[in-house]
């Protein structure tokens, strides 16, 4: 049975993550995409540097090995995919519903790693949901979105994938041994590390002194914030497959912003893509799973 708080985190997960593509959108629109990135991972690490500096003492070398590790994959990778796609021109709503292809790798591979079986349920649901991410991308293909710019969201849901099944790995058996503050603090800062780096190399590190600059990465920043946080309380408490799931119901909500903020134009491929993928998260959720195949 779902409980008053696992609904207020869902809700509050789906709203805040597709926040995540609307700032991306925004700052497509006031600086190239890896300085925006850049500082918006190191304002974040700046706000969460308290929790970093209690992080220092309670990591071991194993627990920093790790930490790197997610934070390349979830939040360097994954953010660099959806912020290089908005530059590309691949719609808010469209990056979303690409990138919410996770849940069909992430809940196969999770009841696969669990020995569990897949049902017919979650076989109809992965097929449902890639069928409207499909259904979609067609649709911004044939208005001039180039094929190349489909693969960044792409790009970005593999590696958030990926992150999630180590995430949840890792964090087991004892899940909360380090807190997601400073969680998110330790990542801020390898991330701020790793892009910083890049930007001085490629001369993009200099931002921009204008309003729209910082309104955008301020946006980044609460949004990135909230949206991670929320994800990671999901994940340890109701399950990875449970947390990626949900992000099928992204889309729809970050299409509507993106058309009532942006006026980006909402495609009849769109509209039947985005209905499709939402019945899939009723499908996924609702099929059950049985017990280990094997011991």
């Amino acid at each position: 049975m779902t409980t008053k708080a696992s609904l207020v985190r869902t809700v509050a997960l789906v709203l805040v993550w597709s926040s995540g593509f609307i700032g991306a959108e925004l700052g497509a629109r006031a600086a190239p995409p890896a300085t925006l990135l850049t500082w918006r991972f190191l304002v974040t690490a700046a706000v969460l540097l308290p929790w970093l500096l209690r992080a220092v003492d309670r990591l071991d070398r194993r627990g920093w090995m790790h930490q790197v590790v997610l934070a390349l994959l979830c939040q360097c990778l994954y953010l660099a995919g959806v912020f290089w796609a908005a530059a590309a021109g691949v719609p808010a709503g469209t990056s979303a519903l690409v990138a919410s292809l996770q849940p069909a790798l992430v809940l196969a591979a999770t009841l696969v790693l669990e020995g569990r079986r897949l049902q017919l349920g979650h076989v109809a649901g992965l097929v449902l949901g890639s069928a409207g991410v499909a259904l979609t991308a067609i649709g911004d293909l044939r208005a001039g979105v180039a094929l190349a710019a489909l693969v960044l969201p792409l790009t970005a849901m593999l590696s958030l994938s990926a992150g999630t099944l180590l995430q949840q790995r890792w964090s087991t058996p004892s899940p909360e041994s380090i807190p997601l503050m400073e969680t998110l603090a330790v990542q801020a800062v390898v991330s701020a590390g790793f892009c910083t780096a890049y930007t001085a190399v490629v001369g993009e590190l200099t931002p921009p002194m204008t309003t729209e600059f910082w309104t955008a990465t301020a946006w980044a920043v609460l949004a990135g914030i909230g949206a991670y946080g929320l994800y990671y309380v999901v994940t340890t408490r109701d399950g990875a497959a449970r947390a990626s799931t949900l992000l099928y119901l992204t889309p729809a909500t970050t299409a509507l912003w993106a058309t009532l903020m942006f006026g980006q134009p909402l495609r009849l491929t769109a509209v039947i893509g985005l209905l499709v993928s939402a019945t899939a998260v009723v499908v996924l959720t609702r099929a059950p799973t049985r017990a280990p195949a094997r011991v």
